[in-house]
Order: structure tokens, then sequence, then C-alpha cells
């Protein structure tokens, strides 16, 4: 290791701001579970290096996959797992606590440790060409479509982003091209770290997708939660670009007035640089034209729905364009991308029942989420199953757009959420006066604390033509296949 690249602040250890070429072959994840370090193992491994992971639980799918990968993973977290891997290098994921008995041990052994972000910064995007997915709302799908763009026009891209891919079955891919495309997440890097994660992915390229309030865990305040973007923006080199969807005029207004990278703003029947004009709806998805000042570029079938969609996939057209690829290339990748699990997914249809999976959470992505189903499955009736699970949607911050955010639907069933350690009791979600404004809206609803009940409800209330979007970040108590199951019924 080059020791200059070492800072040790307080009892962090020996904590690489970056590695020195051919250091490194035994790297060591602590956190190796979740969906984003999991898969950077795998990337890890896929790359040459002899891979480690440690975790205190371990379930499928992520289990099957490091198996998969050939990476042995060792449970609970223990001192003893480091003998045992003997790193070069450990990466801590920023699920563990300074008070891990892993992580302690790290620093008591002075062994030379990484965030993720930075890791991968250091390990995968230094020397390339980083292209950045940043924002609130639709990183996951932005990034995937982008990834997918570069490998369809014969670019052979890196990737890694924060959902499985349906075209290339995982949620990251190796490439010998110059790009790498990773999805940027705006939530704290690691314990000795509480920075965004953005800022280490040394990002050239970017796009900026919204911007609105969230991660009330970490961020005080609307301005404090700006600020990472700010700092992201900073980080953008002279002769860099960065794409804004101009429906967020304070995003615009960031990218502009922090760094120097060139902005291009992009949007949906809108005043913007590049344009979604045109945009016809159906079940093959949406229909609309691209255009460039006075110039139509392409006419674009993209097989998804919602105004949201159109206007992250009018972002990938101006990023893709800005790397040099002809219109009508990113236009027949655009057509050809199957999406990502979780993002409108079929689950199934059963007796004619459409059951859909969406990591819908935030209002904003719960409103344009129904939208988008309200416009594809035209004339069928939509339940809205909704789970309030993150720290943010938790809290009352966003009471108010809740009850507004489920005008698309005919039905609406909401989770009451379980008590949380890190929510107080008087920020908490009052479930109960959700249910009364969207009533009050002229749609049938109602909550319920437990998931056999919701089945039930849905299960015997759903009839022959009927579209379930069920709504989660997480796993919803394992609503969807006991749904299945019950619809079978």
């Amino acid at each position: 290791m080059n020791s200059a690249d070492a800072v040790a602040p307080d009892d962090n250890g020996l904590v690489l701001a970056d590695i020195a070429p051919g250091t490194v072959r035994r790297i060591h994840l602590v956190g190796v579970a979740g969906t984003g370090m999991g898969a950077f193992a795998g990337m890890l491994k896929a790359a040459g290096y002899e891979v480690t992971g440690s975790d205190e639980n371990v379930y499928p799918p992520m289990s099957d996959m490091l198996a998969a990968w050939g990476i042995e993973v060792l449970t609970p977290f223990a001192p003893e797992n480091l003998e045992r891997a003997r790193p070069d290098l450990v990466i801590i994921g920023n699920v563990v606590r300074r008070v891990n008995l892993e992580a302690a041990a790290v620093r008591e052994r002075r062994l030379p440790q990484m965030s993720f972000p930075a890791a991968f910064g250091a390990l995968v995007a230094k020397g390339r060409h980083s292209v950045v997915v940043a924002g609130t709302h639709g990183k996951t799908t932005t990034s995937a479509l982008l990834a997918h763009v570069l490998v369809h026009a014969g670019l052979d891209p890196t990737f890694l982003v924060g959902g499985v891919t349906l075209d290339y079955g995982g949620n990251f891919r190796l490439g010998r091209g110059p790009h790498v495309v990773v999805e940027g997440d705006e939530y704290d890097t690691a314990y000795f770290d509480k920075g965004p994660k953005i800022l280490h992915y040394r990002a050239r390229t970017a796009l900026l997708t919204s911007i609105e309030f969230d991660h009330a865990d970490i961020y005080r305040d609307l301005a404090h939660y700006e600020s990472a973007y700010e700092r992201f923006c900073d980080t953008l080199p002279r002769g860099g670009w960065i794409g804004v969807s101009a429906a967020y005029p304070r995003a615009v207004e960031i990218a502009r007035t922090h760094g120097e990278a060139s902005v291009v703003t992009y949007g949906v029947a809108r005043a913007a640089d590049v344009e979604a004009r045109d945009v016809r709806f159906g079940e093959e998805g949406a229909r609309f034209v691209v255009r460039a000042g006075d110039a139509d570029l392409a006419d674009v079938l993209l097989p998804m729905s919602g105004r949201h969609n159109v206007e992250n996939a009018t972002g990938v057209f101006a990023a893709a364009r800005a790397l040099g690829v002809p219109a009508d290339k990113i236009a027949a990748g655009l057509a050809s991308f199957r999406g990502v699990k979780r993002r409108q997914e079929v689950r199934g249809e059963v007796r004619g029942v459409l059951v859909l999976d969406d990591f819908a959470h935030h209002p904003t992505a719960v409103r344009e989420t129904l939208s988008g189903i309200r416009a594809r499955y035209q004339g069928r009736r939509i339940w809205a199953v909704f789970e309030p699970r993150s720290n943010t949607s938790r809290r009352n911050i966003h009471q108010t757009e809740y009850a507004a955010a489920f005008d698309d639907a005919d039905v609406v069933v909401l989770k009451v959420p379980e008590p949380h350690d890190k929510v107080p009791a008087d920020e908490r979600l009052d479930v109960d006066t959700v249910v009364r404004q969207i009533a009050a809206r002229g749609i049938e609803a109602r909550a319920e604390a437990e998931v056999p009940a919701i089945v039930e409800i849905v299960a015997s209330g759903a009839r022959h033509g009927d579209v379930v979007l069920v709504m989660s970040n997480g796993a919803f108590g394992g609503l969807i296949p006991l749904l299945l199951e019950a619809l079978e019924r």
C-alpha cells in the first residue's frame, strides 16, 4: 500500500483514500449480503481478485448469488473471520457500525480499509470515463437503461446498478470499453465517512434526475439534502457533462452554479435542451419523438410506461448522445430494454388478475408509478397496495403528499408500519389520517397492520381484469407470493 494514500482520523484505523496499483490481491467485504456490497463482491471476483465476505445473516437470493460466484461468506461477524480471509484490503459496508466486532478488529489490527464507494472509485472507476446517475427518483432504472444503451451500441461498458437487470440477469457487468456506469447514491458512505456516496465515483458524465427531500434519518432538511448534490456537481471536472431534468428547477440551478461541467436540460413536453414530444401510451409502452432545438432526432418506442420513465429515457438519450452514440442506435437500445426487477415488474397473472411489483416509496414515485400504470392499462381497475417502510416514508414529513399520491388508483390498501426505534412517536406517519384523506377524494381505501389480512382483502376483492400494483422498498413480508397463492385458491 502507498502510505501517502492513507488517513487515520481518531480511532478509525488505516482508512485508505486510494490504492496503489497492483498492491491488492485478497479483498474481504464486511457486510457482504447487502444488494450493493454483494454485487460489488461479484464484480471484484469476476475481475480476478480473491474475495471473501462476512455478514450476520445471509439469505436467498443473495446467498445463492454469492455461492454461484464462488465467494466464501463467513457468519456471523467475528474477529476470527479476518484470520481466515487474510485480506490485503477490507471493504466496510455502510450498514456496519463502529461497534461491530469485526470492524473493531479491522481497526485494532490496522488493516487497510475502504468504504464500498471509495473502493469502487479506486478499483473500477479510476482511469475510466465514469458515468454517474444521481437524484432522488429513478436512479436504478435510468442507470440500467443508460448502461444497456451503451452495451447495445457496442461500447462494451462496465456497470453497477441498484437492481437486477432483466437483460443481464444481475446488477453488474464487466466490460472492456472505456465507460463505467454507476448508480450514484446520496446516502452516507460508512461509519468513518458520513459524506454522500456519490462523491467517490469520479464522475465525468452525469445525469441528475430529480431533487426532493429524502433520507430524513441522515439529512436535517431540504437544504442539507441539497448540499449533497451541490458537492457532487462540484466534483465534475472542466470538460465534463451533466444532464438535468427540467422538471426540477432547483436541480438545474444547482448544476449551473456548482462545478464546471456543461449543463444540458431534458424534459417531457416542456422547454428543455432535449425534449420528448408527441408522447403516446399503450400496452406496448410509450412512443415519443426526441427533439433537440428545432430538429427531431428519433422516433422512440420505450417498453415501459409513465411520464417519469419517458423523462428518464430522454435524459438517457441526451447522455448517450453526449457520449457519441448515434441517435438511431440510442433509439434501438431503448426499444430493446427489458427492464429491472421490482420496477413495474410483472410477477404473475392469476384468473385474470395481473400482479405488479414496484420499488416506489416516496410520494412522488408512488404518484408517477400509478400514473404510468393507469396509462398503460387503460380501462382496468387499479389496486394500490403500499407499504411505507423507508425511514422517510414512515415519517409524517410527506403525509399530505401521500393523501394525493393515490389519485390514479381505484382501491388503496396501506400497511400500518411497525414501530421503529429511529422514528419518534410524534414523527410517525398517521396512516389512519392518510386513509381518511384518500377516501375523501373518492377512492376506496383502508389500512391493515398484518400482511395476511392484506392478502385476504385483495384476493377476495380482486376480479378478472384488475391490476394489483404492490409498492414497497422491502420484501413486504412476502406479500406477493402469498397473494398469488391466494388468487390461485
